[in-house]
């Protein structure tokens, strides 16, 4: 008999029973479980709830089932539906009455709220981690290329003359909110819902402040009906997530444009590419491409729990079971694409030459011209008009605007002097760009510098969560 069989008379029909299971995918949270019936074990016991020696037995089954699953010595079974039933009833198998009374004071409710908050909170401190090797990736293939020019874009057109280090550390900054979103949310989600009940709280002298203490929780959500029907931090994950993936999306999308003959501007290394069945010339960015194709799966996963929840009147409903799967498998997608990223970036051979081709052309210089007339005293527009004029003159004659001749550029403006061509030198459009956050190496060295003291800091705190102590629930 299931252990909610009592007020029923007939078995439930197979395919409701396999309808009905989640114990296929949340067998996952199986340490949270225990971690979670453990606290509540020690808290009714120091309630006098139960008794200590009841406590005991409960701790010492679970510490054995705990042991038995890691060492793939349990089989869970679709009978027991889920992960929380599968657990409770090994345990009273094991040691009989004392496991009966660890429901007591607590609902499936309650405790899947718990499992599903403390197994979030362990990986963000693991997918912070992985984000912070990528930064670090960045930060050391953008300190080799700070006098590496290379055109700059806007709508895909080349538009002005940057270093291949400012460029990549625009995707740093990028990552440094990714991490810091998933910090807002750890901070945000670190509320225990352990006690709440089905929805209404319980008549028993609990003390809710222990759990959550027990449990490494900030304290306990003030309100039951929203502790087991919240789910807003799953969903506030699964959208950092999906920002998180559309970073690298467009990353990926420039590694392929810059790999492609066409662009030519890296080179990916052998043990980040793959070739063709049949076409022996070839070396795709596969890893990129599939970085960009995952993408649309971790928004899926965002959708269909937004979707999920939209209409749900409160409390728990069990539509919820709906939200382990997209979680888990947004979390699979991230933890897989960060680490073989970082190494596509650490990898690849940068190759300054062609895109210092690149920025030859284009005219990424006509800005820096039309200041420099602007700094002999024309106004600004007057002098973006006269540049037009000489791009212009230089697309019908086949020529750079560093190509011209004084006479010719005089014949557009005598404000023009010798010391322009000094001035239309890429090298020195980039470096004369200083202003905080440009180009020029000062401030590229200041940008490093500043994303790795963010790395320091936040390995520290990664640390601290991923290890992050709970050891008193096993005391």
């Amino acid at each position: 008999m299931k252990l909610w069989g009592g007020r029923f008379r007939k078995e439930t029909d197979s395919l409701v029973n396999d309808f009905n299971a989640s114990i296929h995918f949340d067998s996952r949270l199986y340490r949270e479980d225990i971690e979670g019936s453990m606290a509540h074990a020690r808290m009714l016991a120091d309630c006098g709830i139960i008794s200590q020696a009841d406590r005991e037995q409960i701790q010492r089954g679970l510490e054995g089932i705990l042991a038995d699953i890691e060492a793939g010595a349990v089989e869970f079974t679709a009978d027991n539906e889920d992960i929380h039933m599968n657990v409770e009833s090994l345990l009273t198998a094991r040691i009989g009455e004392a496991g009966k009374r660890l429901h007591t004071a607590r609902s499936r409710n309650d405790q899947v709220a718990v499992d599903l908050r403390l197994y979030v909170r362990r990986e963000i401190g693991e997918i912070m981690a992985q984000i912070l090797d990528l930064q670090q990736a960045v930060a050391d293939q953008a300190r080799q290329h700070q006098n590496t020019v290379m055109p700059g874009y806007t709508h895909l057109q080349r538009a002005q003359p940057i270093s291949f280090a400012q460029h990549l550390l625009a995707y740093g900054e990028q990552l440094r909110r990714d991490v810091t979103r998933l910090a807002d949310c750890r901070a945000r989600l670190n509320v225990c819902p352990l006690g709440s009940g089905a929805l209404a709280g319980t008549t028993y002298p609990i003390d809710r402040f222990e759990t959550a203490r027990l449990l490494g929780f900030d304290g306990p959500c003030s309100n039951s009906l929203d502790g087991v029907s919240d789910r807003d931090y799953a969903l506030e994950l699964l959208g950092d997530l999906s920002i998180l993936m559309m970073h690298l999306s467009r990353f990926a999308e420039e590694i392929i444009l810059w790999c492609s003959w066409e662009f030519k501007f890296i080179e990916l290394d052998d043990a980040y590419s793959t070739g063709s069945s049949i076409m022996p010339q070839k070396k795709n960015p596969d890893v990129a491409e599939l970085v960009r194709g995952k993408t649309g799966r971790v928004y899926g996963s965002l959708m269909g729990l937004l979707t999920a929840m939209k209409g749900l009147p409160l409390a728990y409903n069990k539509d919820m079971q709906e939200d382990k799967e997209p979680v888990f498998d947004a979390i699979d997608t991230v933890k897989m694409c960060l680490p073989v990223f970082t190494g596509m970036i650490a990898t690849m051979r940068v190759l300054p030459e062609n895109m210092r081709r690149a920025a030859g052309g284009g005219f990424i210089n006509a800005t820096d011209c039309a200041d420099y007339l602007t700094k002999k005293g024309m106004p600004f527009r007057d002098a973006y008009t006269t540049v037009g004029n000489l791009v212009y003159y230089c697309t019908q004659n086949g020529k750079l605007l560093e190509e011209l001749s004084p006479e010719e550029l005089k014949n557009i403006s005598p404000l023009f002097g010798e010391d322009v061509y000094e001035a239309l030198s890429l090298e020195t459009c980039m470096g004369q760009r200083r202003s905080r956050g440009g180009p020029a190496v000062e401030e590229t060295s200041r940008q490093i510098e500043e994303l790795e003291q963010f790395i320091s800091e936040y390995r520290g705190k990664t640390t601290k969560i991923i290890g992050g102590s709970r050891a008193e629930v096993c005391g």
